[in-house]
């Protein structure tokens, strides 16, 4: 079986994301990147670093057996992070799972990491953290439009 069209599909699924984060951080100074909803709530900063530490996890460590270990803990705690890192972060960490799902062999995919207590394989997790990177992705444009009210731009593309 070859799985090019995933391959395809999720290098493009994980462009746009990329992309969107991008166009939303854009708009946006330092100290709103860094602006909580709420005291149970995270910022943008907050996101974007858990979104880097799942691609550390899921990506390096699952997918390429990298040796990694990840703080979680640290990546959830409130951080502030200047606007330009978490642009750099964003198109280094999205371009590196890009550039990596479509190197990945068939073998590569059907491979198996443990997640949480079973085996899944490679292509299932890279479907789930372009599900997950999505679910982020609305936190992100949902807190930039509190922010910004009616002078927010679509980053619809």
């Amino acid at each position: 079986m070859s799985y090019e069209f995933n391959r395809v599909w999720l290098a493009r699924k994980f462009e746009e994301i990329q992309k969107r984060i991008l166009k939303a951080l854009h708009q946006l100074d330092d100290e709103q990147v860094n602006w909580s909803p709420g005291a149970n709530s995270h910022s943008i900063s907050t996101i974007i670093r858990h979104i880097e530490g799942n691609i550390l996890e899921r990506v390096n460590k699952g997918v390429l057996r990298q040796n990694i270990i990840r703080d979680r803990e640290a990546e959830l705690k409130p951080t502030f992070v200047a606007k330009e890192e978490l642009s750099r972060i964003i198109q280094e960490r999205l371009q590196f799972v890009i550039d990596t799902t479509r190197s990945l062999s068939d073998e590569q995919l059907e491979q198996t990491q443990p997640v949480r207590g079973k085996e899944r394989c490679n292509l299932d997790m890279l479907h789930q953290c372009a599900a997950h990177y999505s679910e982020h992705m609305g936190q992100i444009f949902y807190i930039a439009k509190q922010l910004l009210k009616e002078e927010y731009q679509s980053t619809s593309i």
